[in-house]
């Protein structure tokens, strides 16, 4: 006979769990109180990461619509909805498209009403620049089958 190491009930020598506390026999006793699991790494799911939801075959034909959203601007969002408008991955990609131009647009808005202060046409010029590179990494994405949220336009509530 043995005893459990919890509650120190007797039990046979073959049981694995108490019948009383239901504790673990044979296993290392881990403390109760003030125990912390500490997590090893992050989590791998990216709520961003929208490619699990389209299929492989409309992503291949797709592709290369989706590209011109990002490399055409406005005139890009024209051809991929008028080449592939049933496309989820296109649609996406026309979305995410829409997105960039309504923030640039914005932009400019504000950088020409504050055209006087010198600072903020910079500033604009710079985000201008900024979005032209998350465009190009947008495109290298596309261009491996991904359809991910693009930077700083996925942190803009309004455009949810």
């Amino acid at each position: 006979m043995k005893n459990c190491p919890n509650c120190n009930t007797q039990l046979d020598d073959n049981a694995v769990f108490c019948a009383a506390c239901g504790a673990q026999l044979g296993a290392p006793q881990q403390p109760t109180q003030g125990f912390v699991n500490p997590q090893p790494y992050a989590p791998a799911y990216d709520p961003y990461d929208h490619t699990a939801e389209f299929d492989t075959k409309d992503i291949s034909e797709n592709k290369v619509f989706a590209m011109l959203v990002y490399l055409l601007g406005t005139i890009g969002v024209i051809i991929a909805l008028l080449a592939s408008n049933t496309s989820p991955y296109a649609r996406f990609h026309v979305r995410q498209g829409l997105k960039f131009t309504v923030v640039e647009i914005l932009t400019v808005i504000v950088s020409l009403v504050l055209c006087w202060t010198i600072i903020v046409p910079i500033a604009g010029a710079i985000f201008l620049g900024v979005l032209e590179v998350i465009k190009i990494i947008c495109f290298f994405q596309i261009c491996s089958g991904k359809a991910k949220e693009p930077a700083i336009i996925k942190g803009l509530k309004f455009l949810k």
